[in-house]
C-alpha cells in the first residue's frame, strides 16, 4: 500500500511540477495547453458527462439549500430553455460519442439545489460537468425629466431593462474558492481511491496535500481547456459573438470534484439572443458546438494519455 501510495505521488508531482500558470480574471487562453499537461491519468477515458441545466422552478416545501429562479426574457425564461438544450445535449452525446454517458442534474422543470447538482455529478463520478445557463442584466437606473418647478427641472430616477448584452459566456470557477475545491476532490476522488480507500484520510497528511494539489490544477487546466474549445466552436463555426472567458465563484462549479464550465448560452433578455435561444435552429448549433467541442476534448485526453 505504502508503496502504490508513493508511486502515485511521485507521478503527481512530476506533473505539477513542470506547471506554472497565471490567469487572469477575464482571459484565458488554451493553446498548446493539452500538449504541456503532463499531469493526466494514463488509463484516461472519457465515460461520463454530467449536463446540468441551469435554475428551476422552485418546488413546494423544498429542503434547506441554495435555489434560484434564473433569468427572465420578454417571453421565455430560462429554466424551460436550458431544459431544452440540456436535453438536446444528452440525446446528441450518447447519440455521437458511443461509450460515453451523459447524466443529468434535473430533467423536469422542478428546480434542484445546488448542494444537490453538485452532490449527483460526484455520485456519479462524472469526468466533465458541463452548466447550461441563459445571462441577463440587471434594469439599470436612468435621470428622467418629469416636468418643471419655478424654472427648474425636475427628475426623477427610472429603472430601465437593460438589453445591452448579447453573445455567449464562458464561466470556470474563481480561484477564491480553491478551498471548496480541495474539500470536493479529498471527498470525491481521493476516498475512492484505490490506493488510499480504507486509510481514512487526514486533511493535514503531506501526501494528500499534494494529491489534491495535484487534482486541483489538473482540473484548472482542463476546465480552461474545454471552455476555450466550447468558446471557439461557438465563435469560429456558428458565427456567434462570445464575451469569451472569465472566471467567478460559483458553487456548482467549485464543489465539482472534475473539469467543469458554465456556458452562458446567450442573453435571454436581448430580443434577437431570446428568439435564437428558444428557436430549434439556435438550440441545434448551440449542442452541436457543444459536442464538437467535447468531442475534441476527449481525443485530446486519450490521446495523451495513450502514449
Amino acid at each position: 500500500m505504502k508503496n502504490k501510495l508513493l508511486n502515485r505521488l511521485k507521478r503527481a508531482i512530476c506533473g505539477v511540477g513542470a506547471l506554472t500558470i497565471c490567469f487572469s480574471l477575464f482571459s484565458f487562453t488554451s493553446k498548446d495547453l493539452v500538449k504541456k499537461d503532463t499531469v493526466v491519468n494514463n488509463n484516461f477515458k472519457l465515460r461520463t458527462v454530467i449536463i446540468d441545466p441551469g435554475h428551476g422552478a422552485k418546488p413546494d416545501n423544498a429542503p434547506p439549500g441554495h435555489y434560484s429562479r434564473g433569468a427572465d426574457g420578454s417571453f421565455s425564461n430560462e429554466r424551460s430553455v436550458t431544459l431544452a438544450i440540456a436535453l438536446k445535449l444528452q440525446q446528441a452525446i450518447e447519440k455521437d460519442l458511443p461509450g460515453v454517458k451523459a447524466v443529468l442534474t434535473r430533467s423536469t422543470e422542478e428546480d434542484v439545489s445546488f448542494e444537490r447538482r453538485a452532490q449527483i455529478a460526484n455520485e456519479n463520478k462524472g469526468n466533465l460537468f458541463i452548466s447550461i445557463h441563459c445571462n441577463s442584466l440587471a434594469d439599470r437606473f436612468v435621470r428622467q425629466k418629469v416636468g418643471t418647478r419655478r424654472g427648474r427641472a425636475i427628475y426623477r430616477s427610472v429603472r430601465v431593462p437593460d438589453r445591452s448584452g448579447r453573445g455567449a459566456l464562458m464561466l470556470v470557477y474563481g480561484l477564491h474558492r480553491s478551498r471548496e475545491e480541495q474539500n470536493a476532490i479529498k471527498n470525491n476522488q481521493l476516498e475512492d481511491d484505490s490506493d488510499l480507500n480504507g486509510d481514512g484520510l487526514d486533511p493535514n497528511d503531506p501526501t494528500v496535500i499534494i494529491l489534491t494539489d495535484a487534482y486541483m490544477r489538473k482540473f484548472r487546466k482542463q476546465s480552461v481547456n474545454i471552455a476555450n474549445l466550447i468558446n471557439d466552436e461557438i465563435v469560429g463555426t456558428d458565427g456567434r459573438r462570445s464575451e469569451g472567458l472569465r472566471e467567478q465563484g460559483i458553487y456548482v462549479l467549485c464543489h465539482s470534484a472534475m473539469p467543469s464550465v458554465l456556458v452562458e448560452t446567450g442573453y435571454i433578455n436581448n430580443p434577437n439572443d431570446e428568439e435564437y435561444l428558444n428557436s430549434e435552429n439556435g438550440q441545434t448549433e448551440i449542442v452541436n458546438s457543444i459536442v464538437r467541442a467535447i468531442t475534441k476534448y476527449k481525443a485530446q485526453f486519450e490521446q495523451v494519455a495513450a502514449k
